[in-house]
């Protein structure tokens, strides 16, 4: 293995560790009451968001969905502001009102998770279609997940998207199922990437759990795309080894299902690929302590940190003079 090849194996395992340490984090002061509300973590899928975003530029746009720590990491979102929004703190990436499904950073193209379903496809496409009216050479990726295709806004946002030939990248991360419901069981015909190729999409699948084939995927797409050559569709596979939610232990999951599933998650397996490769043990032991260690100290300020002034309530989200008098 090449140097340039090892250093950016170890990148992208170093952006695992980043975002699997934060979701652990997270789920432990949540447990302990520190957070209000559930969270939706991504544990067993750092390899699509790791792999994708290493092959965006800073100006490049990507939207999210209710499952969307790992991509604000994956791109660079700041992790102090992460975790107090979260907690809903005053420094929080939304000042504290987006909370875990809401957060955004545009500062690195983080357009924003979102709570709905499928709901940030429209927006994708939409910001792909100003960057285009601008001239940019950016492009826009959209996340989402399987139980997305089922939806309205997946056959819009991707007709539209093929109709003016947008700079887009679609990014479906199929773990098998949507909230607690089997995909298979809801899902007619032969699935994503057929009702994609209808549209015109070209489309690519690959196993997310290897995040080094999502890498060489995605660099190889987003040049299609920045080339001018449309939207692009990308269908990764992988696995969500924890509950729909904070709160859902899974109970619902056959038995060893999970077990399996972990022998083959995405950062066991680049692990091994770099030992194998020549990484030392110290050096990938390192990545996860310093990963570890980071969002410990997120975690201790954003509980130290301030509330939010209840008079910015209304801020951001309407006109806080005559209509508010109004009321």
């Amino acid at each position: 293995m090449s140097g340039d090849n090892r250093a950016r194996l170890l990148a992208l395992y170093a952006t695992m560790c980043r975002i699997r340490a934060f979701e652990e984090t997270a789920l432990a002061a949540h447990r302990a009451g520190e957070i209000p509300g559930p969270l939706h973590v991504s544990i067993g899928q750092e390899g699509v968001a790791a792999g994708v975003c290493m092959n965006l530029r800073t100006n490049d746009r990507i939207t999210s969905n209710h499952r969307g720590h790992g991509h604000a990491i994956a791109k660079g979102a700041g992790i102090a502001g992460m975790m107090e929004e979260l907690f809903g703190r005053a420094g929080g990436h939304c000042r504290g009102k987006g909370g875990s499904m809401h957060i955004a950073d545009f500062s690195v193209g983080m357009l924003g998770a979102n709570g709905v379903v499928a709901g940030g496809i429209p927006i994708a496409v939409g910001a792909a279609q100003g960057l285009k009216m601008l001239g940019s050479d950016a492009v826009v990726c959209c996340f989402f997940g399987d139980g997305a295709i089922n939806r309205g806004p997946f056959l819009e946002g991707l007709n539209w998207a093929v109709l003016y030939n947008l700079p887009v990248l679609f990014v479906c991360e199929d773990n098998g199922v949507a909230a607690f419901t089997r995909a298979d069981a809801v899902t007619a015909g032969p699935g994503i990437t057929a009702r994609a190729e209808a549209l015109g999409v070209p489309c690519t699948s690959v196993d997310g759990n290897d995040a080094a084939s999502v890498d060489e995927a995605a660099a190889r797409l987003v040049a299609e795309i920045r080339g001018g050559g449309g939207p692009r569709l990308l269908h990764a596979t992988t696995f969500r080894l924890m509950g729909h939610t904070s709160t859902d232990p899974a109970s619902w999951r056959e038995t060893g299902e999970v077990d399996a599933a972990r022998a083959q998650e995405p950062l066991l397996r680049l692990r091994a690929r770099l030992l194998e490769e020549g990484a030392s043990v110290k050096a990938l032991d390192t990545i996860e302590g310093d990963a570890r260690a980071e969002m410990s100290e997120a975690r201790a300020a954003a509980l130290a940190a301030p509330w939010p002034d209840p008079a910015i309530a209304w801020e951001d989200v309407q006109d806080s003079g005559a209509l508010q008098e109004a009321h």
